[in-house]
């Protein structure tokens, strides 16, 4: 018992990270390493939907989600101006009945056509979306789901030895994209959706959406169901008092929105 107590402080100490908002996160894999699987993911993931024509298939959708993303990247740029240097890309999935959206680490998107049209999403709500899966990857947390895939597969005095030799570690999980693809299947935690609620609200307001649209998206999205709920609540677990807290921080955000400014546009592909 000493001995992984010992081996618990260790692995600790060493996979120990801070989200932008404060949060101590849990980080086997580093989001450089993060960035790099998911840069072969994307590709992976897009390529057989690419050749059933299913990519962005619709002209006027594709430059609609590409104005509205391109809006939000250029505020993450102007507020984490490290993420300048990633390859950001969106792309719309023609699939009328998947209510989903995703952002891998790096900024690599995509946005389904059964969210766009199921929702009826305005351009505001498509911003919330947008703009909160933007924050998931600002705030690390495809690295921080593929840590706890790696933590689970190893176990802890495996993970303890994994933390301690970067090799070792990148041989095991990282350097499959298999991970990468993997992480953005996985459920994110009431925590991270939290971060990416309150870093998305604050992205599409910067950008000039309503940031009272973050409520009433999440409401057609209870409403979005049929036989099951909607794919995104799979991973994006909703809380009952969600849209309650989202129209506080609505009107914390307000100022943003209602800012006259000049609202940049980042040019995407």
């Amino acid at each position: 018992m000493k001995k992984l107590l010992i081996l618990f402080i260790l692995f600790t100490l060493s996979a120990c990270a801070t989200s932008p908002t404060g949060r101590s996160q849990f980080m086997l894999v580093s989001p450089e390493e993060a960035i790099n699987s998911s840069r072969e993911a994307y590709v992976q993931t897009l390529l057989p939907l690419q050749k059933e024509g299913k990519i962005d298939s619709d002209a006027i959708t594709s430059k609609r989600i590409r104005l509205i993303t391109g809006r939000i990247i250029a505020q993450a740029i102007l507020l984490y101006p490290h993420t300048r240097d990633w390859e950001w890309s969106v792309k719309v999935i023609d699939d009328p009945e998947m209510v989903n959206a995703w952002c891998m680490a790096g900024g690599k998107m995509a946005i389904y056509t059964g969210l766009i049209n199921k929702l009826a999403a305005t351009d505001d709500e498509i911003a919330q979306v947008m703009g909160h899966e933007i924050s998931h990857a600002l705030a690390n947390h495809t690295a921080e789901r593929m840590s706890i895939a790696l933590a689970t597969q190893l176990g802890l005095s495996g993970v303890a030895v994994a933390a301690s030799n970067n090799k070792y570690k990148g041989a095991i999980l990282v350097g499959s994209s298999l991970a990468a693809a993997t992480a953005i299947t996985l459920p994110n935690s009431r925590t991270a959706e939290t971060e990416a609620d309150l870093m998305g609200i604050e992205l599409a307001a910067r950008a000039g959406y309503d940031p009272r649209s973050a409520a009433t998206l999440w409401e057609k999205m209870a409403k979005v169901g049929g036989d099951g709920p909607p794919q995104f609540l799979s991973t994006h677990p909703s809380p009952v008092n969600r849209q309650e807290k989202l129209e506080i921080l609505a009107k914390e955000m307000m100022g943003y929105y209602l800012d006259t400014s000049k609202r940049p546009v980042y040019q995407l592909q």
